[in-house]
């Protein structure tokens, strides 16, 4: 009885032996025959780096992002500032320098590529959450204020920074003219990151704070600005031809125009007739219109991030939409995606290029002129329109932060061959000082303020001013 029990079970081993592993191990034999197997070595070869390296090299980037990021949060910085920070150790500056072999183990040169395509998908949903976020509200009853700032804190460091271009291009030029050279300089000093802005407001806890709100305000115009100026500065280093800046622009106007006049109001309409259910179970079609969006201005000449920043902007707020975008979109892209472009931005940051006093002493006038032009121009702007000081150096010290919106424009640059991966590094160190210095500036003159306490990086209550 037991023995016919185990027949079938010994038969169906026979029959699987013979039908299925006899049959693929002579199919593996006599494809590893053709061309003494050279082809498979060329296949693999050609396909570029295998599943497991680039799945290494995502989990090295997203790791040394978190902890780097944990450890600047403990020193009160925010997280954004370990993040950009792990991209730098990761690339030719530490890692590579320490230990060649290592950071090629890590993260393949073969990888590169393709870490790069999943970070600029992250960039381009990151700047559709910006978009998404910025609330023109907070410009009611602070116009005036809001548009000063704003403008002072824009127009004042791109004088100084194409200023400063006129002294450097004769040493940092990389041949393209001096005019794409001197715009892309002179917007590098001008931004401000306005979502790295919102996290640092949060983790102060001047958010809901009065000046918090005034700081957010002036960022809201200031990020359109300068989003609106980048695209017509890559329109300009980009064309071939002044007829060719003029059809940039005017495309880039009607796309703008479209989606303000066309888009919005029938987005608003939707959203108004739909139910909650009905919103969920299309909310992922959104994504399908950032990315067309996205793919239009890139086609158009400006750059994909353009066209995702202005659908965030048209896209309609508070709705089950909205929150959806938030919740999936924005986890993936902050917890994936941008730890891949901080990765991608490090691997092309070389501190090592900064050899000699010179090369430093260039980064340091540098960094002087982008504070002097941020930082000073947004606190006398704010002075001059009625602040006290405090109040005012605060708003200087939040302008003053770039953040990854900063690296978004910089590797544009260097895409472009606009600028050098020398003048790149400085600008990148630039970012990341100016960035961490925002936080703690502002907590200080808060505290001396006397209509806010704060116990950073607790939370800040109001009390009315003596």
């Amino acid at each position: 009885m037991v023995e016919s029990e185990h027949r079938p079970g010994r038969r169906a081993l026979m029959v699987y032996s013979g039908l299925v592993v006899l049959p693929v191990v002579a199919a593996i034999i006599l494809l590893g025959q053709g061309e003494g197997g050279a082809g498979v070595a060329v296949a693999k070869e050609a396909s570029g780096p295998s599943l497991a390296q680039l799945l290494l090299a995502i989990a090295v980037v997203v790791g040394a992002c978190k902890v780097v990021g944990w450890l600047a949060q403990r020193i009160g910085q925010p997280a954004v500032i370990g993040e950009i920070t792990a991209g730098i150790l990761l690339g030719p500056s530490v890692l590579g320098a320490l230990w060649p072999s290592g950071a090629a183990t890590l993260i393949p040169k073969a990888t590169v590529p393709q870490l790069n395509v999943v970070a600029q998908l992250g960039v381009i949903f990151f700047v559709f959450l910006a978009g998404l976020e910025l609330n023109t509200r907070l410009l009611r009853g602070r116009g005036r204020l809001a548009l000063v700032v704003s403008h002072v804190s824009i127009a004042l460091p791109f004088l100084l920074g194409v200023g400063l271009a006129m002294l450097a291009y004769t040493r940092f030029g990389t041949g393209g003219g001096f005019l794409p050279f001197a715009l892309f300089f002179g917007v590098s000093m001008s931004i401000t990151a306005l979502p790295v802005l919102v996290r640092i407001l949060h983790e102060i806890g001047l958010f809901r704070s009065e000046i918090g709100v005034v700081a957010l305000t002036c960022a809201v115009i200031d990020d359109v600005t300068a989003w609106s100026l980048l695209a017509l500065v890559i329109a300009l280093t980009t064309a071939s031809s002044l007829f060719g800046v003029v059809l940039t622009v005017v495309l880039t106007a009607a796309f703008v125009a479209l989606l303000g006049l066309v888009v919005r109001p029938l987005l608003r309409k939707f959203v108004a007739r739909s139910t909650a259910a009905r919103l969920q179970k299309v909310a992922p079609l959104s994504v399908v219109g950032v990315l067309v969006c996205a793919m239009a201005t890139e086609w158009i000449g400006v750059h994909a991030m353009f066209g995702a920043f202005v659908f965030g902007v048209v896209f309609p707020r508070d709705n089950p939409m909205a929150t959806w975008l938030h919740d999936k979109a924005g986890g993936l892209t902050t917890a994936l995606m941008l730890p891949l472009f901080f990765a991608y931005s490090g691997l092309r940051t070389d501190i090592g290029l900064l050899s000699g006093g010179g090369a430093w002493l260039w980064c340091g006038v540098i960094l002087l002129v982008a504070v002097a032009g941020k930082f000073g121009g947004s606190a006398l702007a704010a002075r001059a329109v009625g602040e006290n000081w405090n109040r005012s150096l605060q708003v200087g010290a939040l302008m003053n932060c770039r953040g990854l919106t900063e690296l978004v424009v910089l590797n544009i640059g260097l895409d472009l061959g606009v600028l050098s991966p020398t003048l790149f590094t400085m600008l990148v160190i630039m970012a990341l000082v100016s960035t961490a210095m925002a936080a703690p500036l502002a907590t200080w003159f808060a505290r001396r303020d006397g209509r806010n306490v704060v116990d950073f990086p607790g939370r800040t209550s109001e009390r009315a001013a003596a």
